[in-house]
């Protein structure tokens, strides 16, 4: 299997996405997609044949340039590493993603990757799969990276977070305005371990980002896919600003600048994200 390389310089934060692919064209990336990896078709060059991953990428660091600055992602400096993990209708496979994570192990230096979304959840069919994604996960935690995992959308009911946003370790991010009424699906804990679980969470209805139809497309996707790369943008966003912070440090910056919504901890977290308090937060 061969890597794209786009020739990037790779100054800015390194952020893995594992998603549906990108859509290189749309000029909010500029050039900034520093390496495309295939793990479903094994294509070379980056593409996204869904449009969840490319809509994802922009919420994390779209430039805006598009759309004149009208919609622009968390972290427009930072710089992508997309792996393609999951297929056209947006299925994956828990081998294709331990395939994954081993890839971002073996080349976090060569491309600067301290940030890792994925906006991808699974209900596995038996706890030994839930454990070999969530050892997966925390083993990428534990080489200090970043990972920021979604809460997944089997909600309201209890002990509906997807792995491997089950994992004790990893930042996992519900929606914010899909926690209760109708369309309440942001997934909530506890997990089997009876971990408190959202971490945080962040809007993530109707959220406008980039498309694939065309060099200056954006659409409209919800769900905690979404609300999850708010936070990937924020983790690299201070990693621009501070990097010697580790990822526990990070983590612990978001819990306390959080704002408490007055949810049962395993419906919000730690409350809604607030992008002020956690740059400021010592």
């Amino acid at each position: 299997m061969v890597d794209y390389k786009c020739g990037y310089s790779g100054l800015g934060v390194g952020v893995a996405v594992l998603d549906t692919g990108i859509y290189a064209g749309h000029l909010d990336f500029g050039s900034r997609i520093a390496a495309f990896r295939d793990f479903v078709s094994f294509r070379r060059n980056p593409y996204d044949d869904n449009g969840h991953g490319t809509h994802v990428a922009g919420i994390i660091g779209g430039d805006g340039t598009a759309s004149g600055g009208r919609f622009t992602g968390i972290a427009p400096g930072c710089s992508f590493i997309v792996l393609k993990v999951l297929d056209r209708f947006g299925n994956g496979r828990k081998e294709v993603l331990l395939k994954a994570f081993r890839w971002v192990l073996a080349n976090r230096e060569l491309y600067n990757i301290q940030v890792v979304n994925i906006s991808v959840g699974t209900t596995c069919r038996s706890a030994c799969d839930n454990s070999l994604l969530i050892d997966g996960v925390e083993q990428l935690w534990d080489e200090n990276l970043v990972v920021v995992a979604a809460a997944g959308n089997q909600g309201p009911r209890p002990g509906s977070i997807t792995a491997p946003g089950s994992s004790r370790k990893v930042i996992t991010v519900g929606s914010s305005d899909m926690l209760t009424g109708k369309g309440a699906v942001s997934g909530r804990g506890p997990t089997s371990e009876c971990i408190c679980k959202p971490d945080i969470v962040v809007p993530g209805n109707k959220v406008i980002s980039c498309g694939t139809e065309s060099p200056f497309a954006y659409g409209i996707k919800s769900g905690t896919s979404m609300s999850t790369p708010v936070i990937s943008g924020a983790c690299a966003l201070i990693l621009e600003m501070e990097p010697s912070l580790s990822n526990v440090e990070i983590k612990r910056r978001l819990l306390l600048g959080a704002d408490d919504l007055g949810y049962d901890r395993n419906i919000q977290g730690w409350g809604r994200f607030n992008l002020k308090k956690f740059m400021e937060t010592l």
